[in-house]
């Protein structure tokens, strides 16, 4: 199995099925996603009191870095696709 990052929501959300009544093995087989990460969400979920998010133990300049580099990365990505689109598009014009 690759290497995926999950966002909090979906982790959330598989946390909330467990909690609900489902078994690990049924969201595991449903979801792909192996036993050992759904068991571990679920451990963060519970230490946590109820979230992923480790927001709250950073000072205000790490959250403000931590979007930043965020914003760069889409930005980035953005760029790079449309750097392909003008040159499809001018290929296509030739």
């Amino acid at each position: 199995m690759a290497n995926r990052r999950y966002e909090i929501e979906f982790k959330t959300m598989i946390v909330e099925l467990l909690e609900s009544g489902r078994s690990v093995r049924e969201v595991s087989a449903e979801y792909d996603i192996d036993d050992s990460l759904i068991r571990k969400w679920r451990k963060s979920y519970r230490e946590n009191k109820g979230s992923f998010s480790i927001i709250k133990d950073m000072t205000p300049q790490e959250i403000e870095i931590k979007n930043l580099k965020k914003q760069l990365r889409e930005v980035t990505e953005e760029r790079e696709i449309l750097k392909k689109a003008i040159s499809i598009f001018s290929k296509s014009d030739q």
